[in-house]
């Protein structure tokens, strides 16, 4: 008989879980960029080749599951979130722990859940150029129809999240084009959404693909072009990534993943606090 009940209780839980997940949204905010936005935290791969990468399956408390925290799927639809946000988005890649579910998290705990339900959508794609995302290309074409599709069944977005250029940092043409580059792509997304004041917050980067140029980075280029698009354009704000790294490691945590490239848990959680606060601060 307890086994029963405690069986039914179970099933009683899931379903009161999945019947929240499924209903729509409040406030939406879209999840862009590489890999340290799609989530590496607790990733390890081979040192030699970066391949057989896998994840570690833990997920800190910042970053766990909550009734009021949903995701827009890769087959457009609402379900309860969880690590890996980008599990179906980035599939090329191993995912882990990124930044999204501590901001929902931290923005729950600081507006009292007065913000509603909270509908993540994850966009990021790891390894990609900017160029791989500006108007024209087919991850900007999917990108626009991905954020127009998740207010289908209710809810608006409420801002955009950037955390991208470490594979820009480590090619000299692609960060010297990136401030031009970023700043049409964020007006063309915009416009094409037609909201020409969406709030936008930029991460600034703190590695680069190393694979790519072992030697030469370009990171501190890419930073600048950051803060240049954020006092060219209204509404957009910047969190650091350097900073938050600091502050992990100052707790003597990892900051970076064994690759050095790469976010640790620890550094993507205190990412998504700072996207929070940002929000909240600027344009909540």
């Amino acid at each position: 008989m307890a086994d029963f009940i405690s069986s039914l209780i179970l099933l009683c839980f899931i379903l009161m879980c999945f019947s929240e997940a499924t209903s729509p949204p409040d406030n939406i905010f879209i999840l862009g960029g590489q890999s340290n936005m799609a989530g590496r935290g607790g990733v390890t791969c081979d040192n030699t080749t970066m391949h057989y990468c896998k994840w570690d399956g833990y997920i800190p408390v910042e970053s766990q599951s909550e009734t009021s925290i949903i995701r827009f799927t890769a087959g457009r639809q609402w379900e309860l979130a969880h690590e890996p946000l980008h599990w179906d988005i980035d599939r090329k890649k191993t995912n882990g722990v990124g930044p999204g579910m501590a901001f929902a998290n931290e923005l729950l705990a600081k507006a009292n859940k007065s913000i509603g339900v909270i509908g993540l959508v994850p966009c990021a794609i790891g390894g990609t150029y900017l160029r791989e995302w500006v108007k024209g290309t087919i991850n900007y074409t999917k990108l626009v129809d991905r954020i127009n599709a998740s207010e289908i069944y209710g809810g608006k977005v409420q801002a955009f999240f950037w955390f991208q250029g470490e594979s820009d940092a480590s090619v000299r043409v692609d960060a010297e084009f990136y401030k031009q580059n970023l700043a049409k792509f964020l007006t063309d997304l915009r416009k094409d959404l037609n909201r020409p004041k969406l709030p936008i917050i930029l991460v600034k980067i703190t590695t680069y693909d190393t694979l790519i140029s072992p030697i030469m980075n370009y990171t501190q280029v890419i930073r600048r072009a950051d803060e240049a698009v954020k006092h060219k354009l209204p509404k957009i704000s910047t969190v650091d990534a350097k900073k938050a790294i600091q502050r992990v490691v100052s707790h003597q945590k990892p900051g970076l993943n064994e690759d050095k490239g790469h976010l640790s848990v620890y550094s993507e959680v205190e990412v998504g606090k700072m996207l929070a606060h940002a929000y909240l601060q600027k344009f909540a």
